[in-house]
């Protein structure tokens, strides 16, 4: 959530981050590293770019813990929209299935092998208006 902070991380640090592994975190450590780099972000912060993150969220956390995969078209939200909803309210959105994954959110057109794979595994399968209960409530129906 704040670039300073990630400019003065450890590599074990940034790889210690939910889904970067160590591929990345070099990667990452090694642009910071860059003496050219670190110019260009300065450069960009007297040019006004806020490098703080965003504020604080007033939206309830009510997916915290939650990992929802969205598969197929929703009528009312956008494939990032979807996402974002989940992720501003404290949940995860993969983009696959797993044991791991809360629920299933199915639209128009889902994916056959996330259908299979969700019940496979006794992932509970979500309308889309059950979904939108889910953001508000945080409850599973």
């Amino acid at each position: 959530g704040q670039l300073d902070a990630l400019a003065v991380a450890t590599e074990e640090e940034i790889a210690a981050t939910e889904g970067v592994g160590s591929t990345i975190a070099k990667s990452v450590a090694e642009w910071f590293g860059n003496p050219d780099n670190l110019d260009l972000i300065e450069r960009l912060r007297v040019a006004g770019v806020n490098f703080d993150g965003p504020p604080a969220s007033t939206i309830p956390q009510t997916l915290e813990g939650f990992s929802i995969v969205v598969s197929g078209g929703l009528d009312a939200f956008s494939r990032d929209g979807a996402e974002d909803a989940i992720t501003s309210r404290g949940g995860k959105s993969p983009g696959s299935v797993s044991k791991k994954t809360t629920a299933l959110v199915l639209g128009n057109d889902p994916g056959a092998s996330k259908v299979t794979k969700a019940q496979e595994c006794g992932v509970p399968i979500l309308t889309e208006a059950q979904f939108v209960t889910l953001l508000e409530t945080g409850q599973l129906p």
